[in-house]
């Protein structure tokens, strides 16, 4: 899973400010200057994020924000505006094409990272370093450790990746596509049977504390992480 913020603002002061923050937080970045470099990289490799300027030379960001969204490959990626138009009707155009977050200039850094922040947790909690536990099963994105009830489990970086992605994304069903774009990316060029390869890998692990059923294959579909059970009141 990528870790690059696309930012895209044709402001050169601004953006290399933005790009210098989103380094500091740990994140990697690109610059776009308009709407055309931005498509071009966005096709490259989808980006985890998009910092996206309202008013940009040639296509508006309300423009490209609404390209992004409509396109079955990009329409997941979160996009927080940027835009000088303060108003509640902008900021309701702004939302109504499809993003998530709304910062009027100027604005602080801080605060445009808390937003990023919190915009992945609703969006893409796997890029986030909360941890997560289901039925005994915990996974530390920080320290990449996994347990199964306390005790260590060793896998693999790609286990690993494809663990947080399912854990994070619990009740969905993901087909082998799906998942070499969202965990290895969209410019990794291997087959689908190497999900498989590594969903077995996995299950491998798994089973050594009886998670391994954790992972249900759906057949005809892909692959879904099952939903933590929910205690039934009495």
């Amino acid at each position: 899973m990528t870790n690059r913020i696309l930012v895209v603002e044709d402001e050169a002061a601004i953006s290399e400010m933005v790009g210098l923050a989103l380094a500091r937080a740990g994140y990697e970045y690109d610059i776009a200057h308009d709407a055309e470099q931005a498509l071009a990289l966005i096709a490259q490799q989808p980006p985890l994020l998009i910092v996206l300027d309202w008013m940009l030379p040639g296509l508006s960001g309300i423009d490209l924000a609404r390209r992004v969204k409509r396109e079955e490959r990009t329409r997941a990626i979160p996009i927080i505006m940027l835009t000088a138009r303060g108003e509640e009707a902008d900021k309701v155009r702004g939302l109504e094409v499809g993003a998530d977050d709304y910062l009027t200039k100027p604005f602080s850094l801080s605060e445009l990272l808390a937003r990023i922040k919190a915009v992945l947790r609703r969006t893409a909690p796997q890029a986030t370093d909360d941890v997560i536990e289901v039925e005994g099963l915990r996974l530390d994105p920080v320290s990449h450790v996994v347990t199964g009830h306390g005790r260590a489990l060793a896998m693999g970086p790609t286990e690993f990746r494809l663990l947080h992605f399912f854990m994070s994304h619990a009740g969905r069903v993901y087909s082998r596509n799906q998942l070499l774009d969202l965990v290895w990316g969209s410019n990794v060029y291997v087959g689908e049977r190497t999900v498989d390869v590594h969903i077995r890998r996995l299950r491998k692990v798994l089973e050594q504390h009886g998670h391994d059923t954790l992972i249900q294959t759906v057949r005809g579909s892909g692959y879904r992480f099952a939903q933590p059970l929910k205690a039934v009141a009495g």
